[in-house]
């Protein structure tokens, strides 16, 4: 067989590694029924008016979408009250990630910093572009280590990631914090925040920098309409940014990218303000009850911002996951984050919450 070479950082490239689906954990522990905990998914699903969205339009499909997907562009600068050429939208906020390091980074150059123990697609994304990625320490009980960002930061970094609420952790870094990063970055460096989990924060005004975004020069945001909103099967995200670095990203990226239904779904879901509401309300009320119940099986427990909660069990995270996964509850083991002692746990209904705890106590207990 004919062997091909490739780039030499492909050749020992860890490639992102997802959680099992529901399908694959019945069909290998024999299950009819399984609760799903570990990937940050809606409790709730697909908003019904979204799926009449979808619905309604399906027969458009064998058509183009427009280019930059405007119309969901424009309805984001209206709701967010920023300018429309600010804003990109993306094939999940995954496609604004890669591109942002693609096209403001110079490889062999460029450096990026973040901190350790976070999202897998910065440090990917970065290698894949020549680029160096820069770790920083976390500060105690994995605080996000801001300063020590800015220490880490030089002449020749391209952007900083901070990840707000973060993943996997949950903590939040406040609006007046990353104020003071954005201000004391190098001149052309890009301070990111990655919003992800931003609707899960309370009180709101305290985390997001994009209430104030016209006071910052270097700010680019990201968000994605795969948490709150349910669309996590249809990739769709989005950056607010400099307007002149949006322009030049427009000019260099891939066409439609956005499909036609991700669109239309998104603008739907952007206006069902019953179906948003409802989960907030789910989620807040489940995460409550996460921080006041794990601590009573004497799991260690960090404060989150986020529609996930992180913990140590009082027994082996990898053996607690596999119990888990055999009685028909996935959640997530952290060692491929690099903390191997934790498991990460998304809200879900009142009654799959309900009982992801009583089978933790029976798991713990036994």
């Amino acid at each position: 067989m004919r062997e091909f070479t490739v780039r030499s950082a492909i050749l020992d490239f860890d490639p992102y590694t997802p959680g099992m689906t529901i399908e694959q954990i019945q069909e290998r522990y024999g299950l009819s029924e399984v609760i799903k905990l570990a990937s940050n998914e809606n409790p709730l699903g697909v908003s019904p008016i979204v799926q009449k969205v979808i619905a309604q339009n399906a027969a458009k499909a064998f058509r183009y979408p427009e280019n930059h997907a405007p119309r969901l562009a424009g309805e984001l600068s209206r709701q967010l009250g920023v300018p429309k050429g600010s804003i990109m939208v993306g094939n999940g906020s995954d496609e604004i990630i890669d591109m942002l390091i693609r096209m403001k980074a110079e490889p062999g150059r460029s450096n990026i910093v973040c901190y350790e123990h976070s999202f897998a697609m910065y440090e990917m994304c970065a290698k894949l572009a020549g680029v160096e990625y820069r770790e920083v320490k976390r500060g105690e009980d994995y605080a996000l280590p801001l300063d020590s960002m800015a220490e880490a930061a030089d002449a020749d970094t391209a952007m900083v990631i901070v990840t707000s609420p973060d993943n996997p952790t949950g903590l939040a870094a406040s609006v007046e914090d990353l104020s003071v990063l954005a201000g004391v970055l190098p001149e052309d460096c890009l301070l990111v925040v990655d919003e992800a989990y931003i609707d899960f924060v309370w009180p709101p005004e305290s985390y997001t920098p994009l209430q104030a975004y016209d006071k910052f020069e270097n700010l680019v945001v990201l968000r994605t309409f795969s948490k709150a909103y349910g669309l996590a099967g249809l990739r769709v995200g989005y950056g607010v940014l400099p307007s002149k670095l949006a322009g030049y990203m427009k000019n260099a990226r891939i066409p439609f990218t956005v499909n036609l239904l991700a669109e239309d779904a998104a603008v739907a879901a952007l206006n069902d303000e019953v179906f948003y509401n409802e989960t907030l309300q789910l989620v807040m009320r489940g995460r409550e009850y996460f921080l006041e119940e794990l601590p009573k099986l004497g799991c260690k427990v960090w404060p989150s911002q986020a529609n996930f909660v992180m913990f140590q069990p009082t027994k082996p995270a990898g053996q607690v996951f596999k119990a888990l996964l055999k009685k028909g509850i996935i959640v997530r083991p952290l060692a491929s984050f690099g903390l191997g002692k934790c498991i990460r746990v998304n809200v879900g209904t009142d009654a799959e919450n309900k009982t992801f705890i009583e089978t933790l106590a029976e798991v713990l207990g036994g």
